[in-house]
């Protein structure tokens, strides 16, 4: 039986609109230093997307901030729209993008090693240094992060 969610969202200004399918209504922290500076804070991210649509990709800056993954943001507002591997098709798009009230869940954090002391999130989560999300994916393969 397939349980994918259906989600659109746009920028600030309305120049990218943003079509995604999700397979689960989960959540993923990332804590690495870059993306705290992309964003002033942990990226918060869907994980389990399957498939992203893009309407006004004119609009659309990609910046790689690694030798394998890549940032895309609005040209014209700024806004946060996916990160995601040059190899592959792993995107996480900030759950904010998509939100209209869904019964999220926080379930895994990335980079835990690299959380500042002053905030931390109070439910169970699955927990990963950078080292281990290397060892577990490797970079160029299906993983969050940098």
């Amino acid at each position: 039986m397939d349980n994918a969610m259906a989600l659109k969202g746009r920028c600030l200004c309305g120049a990218v609109g943003l079509s995604v399918e999700i397979e689960k209504q989960n959540v993923a922290a990332c804590h690495c230093r870059m993306c705290r500076t992309w964003g002033g804070g942990p990226l918060l991210a869907l994980e389990s997307v399957r498939r992203v649509s893009i309407d006004g990709d004119k609009a659309v800056v990609y910046y790689a901030s690694s030798d394998w993954a890549e940032r895309a943001f609005c040209r014209h507002c700024g806004t946060h729209l996916f990160y995601r591997l040059t190899s592959g098709d792993h995107y996480a798009v900030p759950a904010g993008l998509v939100d209209q009230g869904e019964a999220w869940t926080l379930d895994s954090e990335i980079f835990i090693d690299e959380k500042p002391p002053w905030y931390h999130f109070g439910n169970d989560t699955q927990r990963m240094t950078g080292q281990e999300v290397f060892d577990a994916f490797g970079p160029g393969q299906d993983t969050p992060g940098e």
